[in-house]
């Protein structure tokens, strides 16, 4: 994702102090009283203490009991304690319903109780009260303190299982080392990730790969960099001098430094336009062009997120329960006594020893499956055995086939397209199986095998479009000299067909957009309607009182951000033949709007977002059909604008639960974002410019741009054909629109027996996950989900239920250390390899799935005779 320039006044880089840091974003406000606390946990065995994971765990425990019987926890299973922990309450869309209960009075606890192990941090200073005591040191009695002198908290459990209700406004985060390390961190995680989604599968680093490094980097500083002074001209003269070192690293800088990467790590999606318009389309608008479509896509959702946060920010009913896990790996990371347990692998070395071992041998690890012997990546040994079978390949193929042997001991494999598989609890995972299963496997083998949409000439799974020859689809033969569709030439060339997979696709995410809004209504239409009327009517809570005594980021910076994006947006489309009207994106940036603030109700309530993709390709392609570039462009303004907001917005509640500066989160945000801009369009160009063989089919390195050729496709098929001559009533794919009404259903009946049988695993079953949770099929293959879920069913069910002490000291860990090892190696490969043509060794390992119809892209049953046409009579599409 990226950022964008901002028009503002000076927004002070104070690392000079925390008194300075506290006279940019504070100002002085009647003191909120910091909030309460957990009573203490026993610990059953004094030998070994508990990780603060499960710490966290018993205090979730405890605090739901304040609420009774009345309070009910969808993950609670009579037999199964240790299993459901925190993480499945935090990150399961499945939030309690009973909702109403948590706006009646709470009971408070004492100021006693922040001396209990659990519920004392070492970053969370208590704030001094009126005669200059701190809190933290009072010593009476629960019973003989006065009401005024308890405290409070916020009114939802699971934000009190996660978020601390304390604050120290003297901790500085708008310091040189926080900048330094944030943008070092840019430059690596958006340059990576927009090298690595040219490659299949494609990996990714993540914000939570940021958050592991910032720590040792960020302690490091304070250990090594001397306690110096410097002086800024331009800056020095306001605000004093630049302190180098501010002291220890502390949570809050560590948190801007995870805002920068959340808001820049994300390839933006504008690359994939860029892609498909200079690789498959021929077409190249320059450099300037290409930096102002990303940056005006990439920022214009800021003046949304702006608008937006006194409904989706600062109501404490907006709970974004996907940040309530990075805010409890905050909080764990920054425990004063970091916790042991030598019965667990593991568990006698530090955490970050751990880590860095995890690291090293991934990275060590790569270079065999990656270079040395590339069969061990997808060992589909059943098609080494019948390279030449159509049908073998098909069914065990890990390219184009549904790789019904899912064997791999490749972790780009495992996590390419789909992610690591130690972050998602375990049924979200199930769910995803469960629609691989069903519609990849079943679903598609029948309706290839029957013949249905001519697949018999097809391939089973690519991402590739054909035309009636079984050749893949010239967009040449159709396009007119500016890049429209040619009726004519279309008329007397082919309609367009899809591989079975690609095709169900489509109809699994017109199925997947009307579960989700069936199933966010069955099961969160109520708590939305009660939290979006509270949102306009409640009391601040503890939270809110706390970030008052920071300066606001006025509306003003949002609006002057969007509107200069607003400019650079018409800028885009109009000063170049896009073939985009004005009133075409205006109307793209109207649909954003409009759908940002119910779709951002629902993600806040739920952790589910409804994509705009589908219904903005709908849109154009039926208003403007014959307009490749346009689609695309209307897209991305359309779709990816209310994304971006939503993102902005979420890591504005992530700010709010770490107590960050609003001023300050709003420079990280717009700098980071603007930054990673620039360093994308720069590294896609450059690996565009520099990689033998990018984007082709046989790419040695497998630099073969799956993401840039969906989109392609994409392109092709609503764009320049259009939606009319491929789905609309009487058109070779018209049955697909069937899946809307599966979709609709499908939520309900699962609901209406899950009342009848509420013990049953019915309860866990989510129809917006089963349909679009592998929604990257094409172009991942089963293998990647197949795989994914073995490996998540080993790690987030069975280790996690055996073996619970390690999996929540080590596991997320060990994903990012998986993760981070695989790109370092991944980079190795190229820079030392790929650069230097220096081919990976010519022996069996690396030769025996060459020869396979399923590397070649030629499994297919029926290949026809040259001047054959398969499909449509002649004339008739």
């Amino acid at each position: 994702m990226a950022s964008s320039s901002k028009q503002t006044e000076a927004i002070p880089l104070t690392s000079l102090s925390p008194e300075n840091d506290l006279g940019s974003d504070t100002e002085e406000t009647p003191r909120a009283t910091p909030g309460p606390s957990s009573s203490s946990q026993s610990n059953p065995d004094p030998t070994f203490p508990l990780s603060p994971i499960t710490n966290l765990k018993d205090q979730v425990k405890h605090r739901l009991t304040l609420f009774g019987d009345r309070l009910t926890n969808p993950f609670e299973d009579n037999d199964i304690d240790e299993t459901t922990s925190e993480y499945e309450l935090l990150l399961d869309p499945n939030l309690p319903s009973n909702y109403q209960d948590r706006h009646q009075p709470l009971p408070r606890a004492s100021i006693d109780s922040l001396h209990s192990p659990t519920a004392r941090r070492h970053h969370h200073k208590p704030v001094p009260t009126q005669d200059g005591d701190h809190s933290g040191d009072s010593s009476s009695e629960d019973e003989d303190l006065a009401p005024e002198e308890q405290v409070e908290n916020s009114p939802y459990p699971e934000v009190r299982a996660a978020v601390s209700p304390y604050d120290d406004p003297s901790l500085p985060c708008n310091t040189v080392r926080a900048w330094t390390i944030g943008l070092s961190l840019i430059f690596l995680g958006a340059s990576m990730n927009t090298l690595f989604s040219l490659r299949s599968p494609s990996i990714s680093l993540g914000a939570l790969i940021a958050q592991v490094i910032a720590w040792p980097l960020g302690h490091g500083w304070a250990r090594w960099v001397p306690d110096v002074e410097v002086s800024v001209p331009w800056f020095s003269k306001r605000h004093g001098k630049i302190k180098l070192n501010p002291g220890e690293f502390n949570v809050k800088e560590h948190a801007i430094i995870v805002v920068m990467a959340s808001v820049s790590f994300g390839v933006a999606y504008a690359t994939d336009i860029i892609l498909a318009q200079k690789v498959f389309y021929k077409q190249d608008f320059g450099l300037l062009w290409q930096m102002l479509l990303t940056i005006s896509t990439q920022s214009l959702g800021y003046g949304i997120a702006g608008m937006m946060r006194r409904f989706l920010v600062y109501p404490a009913s907006m709970i974004w329960p996907g940040n309530l896990v990075a805010v409890t790996l905050m909080n764990a990371m920054y425990e004063t006594h970091e916790e042991k347990d030598p019965r667990v692998i593991g568990g006698s070395m530090p955490r970050y020893r751990w880590f860095a071992f995890v690291t090293a041998g991934a990275f060590v690890y790569y270079f065999i499956p990656g270079f040395l012997a590339q069969f061990l990546s997808s060992f589909a040994f059943m098609t080494w055995i019948w390279p030449d079978s159509p049908v073998v390949n098909q069914l065990f193929g890990y390219s184009t086939g549904l790789s019904l042997l899912p064997i791999t001991f490749d972790w780009t494999q495992i996590s390419g397209f789909v992610g690591s598989p130690l972050i998602p609890p375990w049924h979200a995972i199930a769910n995803t199986m469960i629609g691989v299963v069903v519609f990849f496997v079943f679903l598609a083998s029948s309706l290839h095998y029957s013949g249905t949409w001519y697949s018999w000439y097809l391939p089973m799974s690519d991402s590739n479009t054909y035309d009636n020859t079984g050749k893949q689809y010239d967009v040449s033969r159709v396009l007119s000299a500016d890049y429209r569709l040619d009726e004519v030439a279309y008329k007397n060339y082919s309609p367009l067909f899809l591989s079975t997979t690609f095709a169900l696709s489509y109809g699994l995410s017109f199925a997947a957009i009307t579960s989700l809004i069936v199933y966010t209504y069955l099961h969160h239409g109520k708590t939305i309607w009660r939290q979006y009327k509270s949102s306009t009517t409640e009391k601040p809570d503890i939270h809110m009182k706390l970030m008052r005594r920071y300066k606001e980021a006025p509306t003003w910076w949002y609006m002057s951000l969007f509107g200069l994006m607003l400019a650079l947006g018409f800028l885009t489309v109009l000063a170049w033949p896009t073939n985009m009207t004005w009133w075409a994106f205006l109307l793209a940036v109207l649909i954003s709007f409009i759908f940002s603030l119910p779709i951002g109700i629902i993600q806040a309530v739920t952790n589910n977002q409804i994509g705009l993709n589908v219904l903005t390709e709908f849109i154009y392609g039926y208003i403007q059909p014959g307009r490749p570039l346009g689609l695309m462009i209307f897209k991305t303004f359309g779709y990816i604008t209310m994304s971006q907001a939503l993102t902005f917005v979420s890591d504005l509640k992530f700010g709010h639960y770490m107590k960050i500066p609003p001023r300050t989160m709003f420079m990280a945000q717009v700098v980071a974002t603007t930054f990673s801009c620039f360093i994308q369009v720069l590294t896609l160009n450059y690996a565009l410019k520099t990689i033998p063989g990018v984007c082709t089919p046989t790419q040695p390195e497998h630099f073969t741009c799956p993401g840039g050729k969906v989109f392609f496709s994409a392109s092709v098929i609503w764009g320049l054909i259009g939606p009319a001559r491929i789905f609309s009533p009487g058109q070779i794919y018209s049955s697909l629109f069937l899946f809307f009404i599966l979709g609709a259903i499908t939520p309900l009946v699962i609901f209406l027996l899950a009342r009848k049988r509420p013990k049953s695993f019915l309860r866990y079953l989510m129809a917006p996950l089963i349909f679009g949770g592998a929604g990257a099929i094409p172009p991942a293959t089963p293998l990647n989900y197949l795989s994914w879920g073995i490996v998540g069913y080993l790690f987030q069910y069975l280790i996690k239920k055996k073996n619970f002490r390690w999996w929540s000291r080590l596991n997320f860990l060990t994903s990012s250390g998986l993760d981070l090892g695989l790109a370092l190696a991944t980079l190795g490969i190229f820079f030392v390899f790929t650069l230097h043509e220096i081919d990976p060794p010519r022996w069996w390992g690396n030769e025996v799935v060459e020869g396979t119809m399923d590397f070649k892209g030629s499994a297919v049953q029926i290949v026809l005779p040259e001047g054959s046409t398969f499909g449509p009579v002649k004339g008739s599409w």
